[in-house]
């Protein structure tokens, strides 16, 4: 028996695009369509409305606040059930393609933390492999750092003890290092410069 494919379409319907810029308008344009993974159904597909057809609050809006998009609470909901079953689906896949494999792991607040420190801990030459050398990136370390912080001052008060223990430790050891770093291209940088007058 041959199954056919289910497919879906995805139409845009965005005032701008990605850069900013105002998006033309073609509406005789078919939309493009794509043959779907197996993860996807047609009981997925969320219309979203294009943001002039959005309910909108009477409150005025300030210039800043009228380019982003606002959702309503239904386009919200909607958007999050198909999130969760088309991940439910691909779980499904994984586990069938691989059947000693326990269910997914929830995402914490930890998981968060982990993923900013890793991203500086490279950013900062870890895990070079031996006998190669270490690739630095000051400002890419220097911007996860600044993230962590910034993550730490927007929910002080809402973590729990050890989550907020862990994000100061992580924000110390991370500091400390980009520290040892820095001052360390200083020095090599002053010796360059003593070497030259001499």
């Amino acid at each position: 028996m041959d199954e056919k494919q289910p497919s879906f379409t995805v139409t845009d319907k965005r005032k701008f695009t990605l850069d900013g810029e105002l998006r033309e308008e073609n509406p005789s344009a078919e939309p493009a369509q794509e043959p779907a993974a197996d993860l996807q159904s047609p009981t997925n597909v969320v219309t979203m409305p294009a943001p002039e057809e959005r309910e909108t609050e009477p409150e005025a809006e300030t210039a800043a606040e009228s380019e982003v998009p606002q959702f309503s609470a239904q386009e919200t909901a909607e958007q999050d059930v198909a999130y969760k079953e088309s991940s439910r689906q691909i779980d499904d896949m994984l586990r069938q393609a691989n059947p000693g494999m326990g269910a997914a792991g929830v995402v914490s607040f930890e998981h968060i933390i982990q993923s900013f420190y890793v991203s500086a801990m490279i950013a900062m030459g870890a895990g070079t492999e031996p006998g190669q050398k270490a690739r630095v990136d000051l400002l890419g370390a220097r911007q996860s750092i600044d993230m962590l912080a910034l993550l730490q001052e927007k929910t002080k008060g809402n973590l729990s003890p050890k989550e907020e223990a862990t994000l100061q430790n992580v924000l110390f050891e991370l500091r400390m290092m980009f520290l040892e770093i820095t001052n360390a291209i200083a020095q090599q940088a002053q010796k360059a410069v003593d070497t030259k007058k001499k």
